[in-house]
């Protein structure tokens, strides 16, 4: 049995529902990086971890529809951020913990992954990625039972992930400064500039 087998299983949210401003208004998720989508280097990564990919994303649909068992598209059609689609995932999830992932962090690998769903299961509250010091709530597994929690906060107007996960007491999964693992390529110039 391998680690991640060990662990509980999990549901796995790809957050592909940005409006991609800072790559001139491009569908982040469907960008072409080492002759690959962004969401298909994740979808590599997480499909054997779980029975249940959801997509979050608010165009594209078809082409998303090859990576996920599950779509969710926001309520709004204004991009109302990465809230939505934690919150709409939360809503579908079939497994008591969801692992949370950006679209645009195409060199994470197994071990962060395993690491937060360990943590989450370990402390039975959220858990977010914290690179150095700078926290990183849209990489982050949340047990599930919280989804209420995420729907009343949303009610109230609450739109900061990073808020609801530090009232839910999330703990960090401590990484360095300058993981690799945690490039954001989420400009022209840090995609060409990553290639390695």
């Amino acid at each position: 049995m391998t680690p991640s087998e060990a662990l509980p299983p999990c549901s796995v949210l790809l957050l592909a529902g940005g409006q991609g401003r800072r790559m001139g208004g491009r569908d982040k998720g469907l960008i072409t990086w080492r002759n690959k989508p962004f969401i298909e280097h994740l979808y590599g990564l997480v499909r054997p971890l779980t029975d249940d990919v959801i997509v979050s994303c608010n165009r594209n649909c078809e082409q998303y529809a090859r990576y996920a068992d599950q779509l969710v598209e926001d309520e709004q059609q204004d991009f109302p951020g990465p809230y939505a689609g934690i919150r709409a995932g939360l809503a579908v999830a079939r497994h008591d913990y969801l692992l949370v992932i950006p679209c645009d962090m195409p060199l994470l690998d197994r071990e962060i992954l395993d690491g937060l769903r360990q943590s989450a299961a370990t402390s039975g509250t959220p858990v977010m990625v914290r690179q150095g010091e700078q926290w990183e709530p849209l990489l982050c597994c949340i047990p599930t039972c919280h989804a209420q929690v995420f729907e009343q906060h949303w009610r109230e107007g609450q739109r900061s992930p990073r808020r609801t996960l530090a009232e839910l007491r999330a703990v960090g999964l401590q990484c360095e400064a300058d993981d690799p693992r945690l490039a954001n390529l989420n400009t022209p110039d840090l995609l060409t500039e990553i290639k390695a």
